[in-house]
């Protein structure tokens, strides 16, 4: 009996960094700065290539997730 899925696309390689340093300002009130990246190498990472075989693109990889996306915040507790 062949293989239910024969043909698969590329694996995922990515890499999410989270920066955060919490600093006080006065006795009752401090600020939480933070900073995120993900897919932090920026590594190209294709979707699943098409697979229908009556199709004239099959195995043709025509998307891909998204790229790097950072993002920051700054908080304040008092």
């Amino acid at each position: 009996m062949p293989a239910r899925r024969f043909f698969h696309g590329p694996g995922i390689n990515n890499f999410d960094v989270s920066l955060l340093k919490d600093t006080r300002v006065t006795e009752r009130v401090s600020v939480e700065f933070r900073a995120e990246f993900f897919n932090a190498f920026n590594h190209a990472q294709f979707n699943n290539p098409s697979e229908d075989i009556h199709s004239n693109i099959f195995g043709v990889v025509n998307s891909a997730r998204d790229p790097r996306i950072g993002q920051v915040a700054l908080k304040m507790f008092y």
